[in-house]
């Protein structure tokens, strides 16, 4: 049986009918065209799928898209500047080689934006430096840092 969901993605409002077996990252690349959200382990264990739900990253190959309705969701392709160029934590990931081979990037800058925003856009100076892509991440984190015009909090340091 069929369900009409309501959601906000990229700042849009996006009305469909779905199953309610469909995950959402199947409804945001099939149905709604957004293609920069991979599919890779579907466990939600890559982080491949990973969207920000409500601002909080959440892998969507673990959620139904009727979990979805009402809620808003941004994507990767919502990272991008108003004219489409790439948006600022895109350009500083391209800008310090963090993309590796690119089928998880997407992930990783969703990630990278809800760190940002839990984080109130502070640098992360402390870092699990366990990979590779860890190591080229930071600095990108420091980058989009220097570029942010938000304020610190009071009594945060740069530690």
């Amino acid at each position: 049986m069929s369900r009409k969901i309501s959601l906000t993605v990229n700042g849009a409002a996006l009305e469909a009918v779905v199953e309610p077996r469909l995950t959402l990252v199947d409804f945001l690349r099939d149905q709604a065209g957004l293609t920069g959200t991979h599919v890779g382990c579907e466990h939600g264990v890559c982080g491949a799928c990973s969207v920000l739900f409500d601002g909080a990253p959440i892998r969507s190959c673990l959620m139904f898209a009727v979990q979805a309705d009402g809620h808003a969701m941004t994507t990767v392709e919502g990272l991008r500047d108003e004219d489409g160029s790439l948006g600022v934590l895109q350009d500083s990931f391209w800008e310090t080689h963090a993309l590796q081979c690119g089928y998880c990037t997407p992930g990783m800058l969703i990630a990278a934006e809800g760190c940002c925003r839990a984080i109130q856009i502070r640098p992360m100076r402390r870092s699990a430096r366990r990979s590779p892509v860890i190591s080229a991440a930071v600095p990108a984190m420091f980058r989009l840092s220097k570029r942010s015009v938000s304020p610190r909090p009071a009594g945060v340091s740069n530690r």
